[in-house]
């Protein structure tokens, strides 16, 4: 009787033996897991995680890229850290050497790849489309169909056909997700926040619609490339308005023309174009490019000079005349030796 309960004592040791030597075992194996990287050697990847992958799914393509060394381990955790339902999707850049737990800690707070982009000042839509595109972000396209859809751009609270001059030219950070009407949203976002309520004051003051505002400021920033001329530019520009003389800008021109190979001419002058502002007078209909804070302000508040005429003097700078005369005179002087300079 003894005998029997001695091997029943027995067997039940030897069970539990087993049962712990399995519990250590599946310990040892997943603090292994958890703090022991899948290899020694560090590569970057790169991977999608798609709308609606599943904890196990993304285990799956975790393991497939050699990031962790167990789909199994990888959903345990992932369950007791609650991260089941809360796998946020996007491209990730991981390495392998990462830890399962920084895996975790990515995805679960949605630190996905950022690419940077930077609009310069005075780059047209067409420029920006193309900037968005080189860095895969949306195509160009698409990009420009949407940002001169007349429903989507007055959902922004626009009455016009196009966002352009209203996508503020800044550096940005953007990622796949957001997509092209995503990064328009972002950016007329932006040119709100710079153009304040005190420039709208403004703009009251001088009788002027946000619309004129902008499309002289774009104009002002293609002219001029030197911060300290762009009130005098708009000064020359609000002349000539007040006065009823055409403003003859050359970007306006070249804005208006489908397929511009760089070089004007007096044909190109007389195309008949509402962006020809040699033949139409006034402002052309709407903005040729997406201009900066210190064009928005120069359109808002030009210099006091009676100017009515700049030639450029091929360093950056204009010389600036009242009389025609006196502009003829410049306009033989620079650009004779412009000419000089490129025999």
């Amino acid at each position: 009787m003894e005998t029997t309960r001695q091997k029943r004592i027995s067997r039940m040791a030897v069970v539990l033996l087993l049962i712990g030597t399995v519990f250590l075992f599946g310990v040892v194996r997943e603090v292994t897991f958890l703090y022991i990287p899948p290899d020694r050697e560090r590569a970057q990847k790169v991977l999608e995680i798609p709308e609606g992958t599943t904890l196990r799914e993304t285990a799956r393509l975790l393991f497939q890229n050699g990031l962790i060394t167990s789909v199994g381990s990888f959903v345990v955790v992932g369950k007791l850290l609650a991260i089941e339902r809360r796998i946020i999707p996007g491209e990730y850049a991981f390495h392998t050497r990462m830890l399962p737990l920084e895996i975790i800690g990515l995805i679960k707070t949605g630190r996905v790849i950022q690419y940077e982009i930077t609009i310069p000042e005075g780059y047209t839509l067409a420029q920006i489309s193309r900037v968005v595109e080189e860095k895969g972000l949306a195509r160009a396209d698409e990009f420009v169909r949407r940002a001169t859809d007349p429903v989507f751009v007055q959902s922004l609270g626009y009455e016009t056909d196009s966002l352009e001059g209203y996508l503020y030219p800044e550096r940005y950070y953007f990622s796949k997700r957001v997509g092209g009407e995503g990064i328009l949203r972002v950016m007329v976002k932006r040119f709100e926040a710079v153009y304040t309520p005190e420039m709208e004051k403004r703009a009251d003051e001088i009788g002027m619609t946000r619309l004129e505002v902008v499309t002289l400021a774009s104009i002002i920033e293609k002219e001029a490339s030197v911060d300290e001329e762009r009130p005098v530019v708009s000064a020359v520009f609000h002349n000539r308005i007040k006065k009823k003389i055409p403003l003859q800008s050359d970007p306006t021109v070249i804005y208006g023309l489908p397929h511009f190979d760089g070089n004007l001419t007096r044909k190109h002058l007389k195309i008949r174009s509402p962006y020809n502002t040699y033949r139409v007078k006034g402002l052309p209909p709407g903005p040729i490019a997406n201009p900066g804070k210190a064009s928005l302000w120069a359109a808002l508040n030009p210099a006091k000079a009676d100017y009515l005429y700049f030639v450029s003097k091929n360093d950056g700078t204009h010389y600036f005349s009242r009389t025609l005369t006196e502009h003829n005179r410049a306009v033989q002087k620079y650009q004779r030796r412009r000419s000089a300079k490129t025999t």
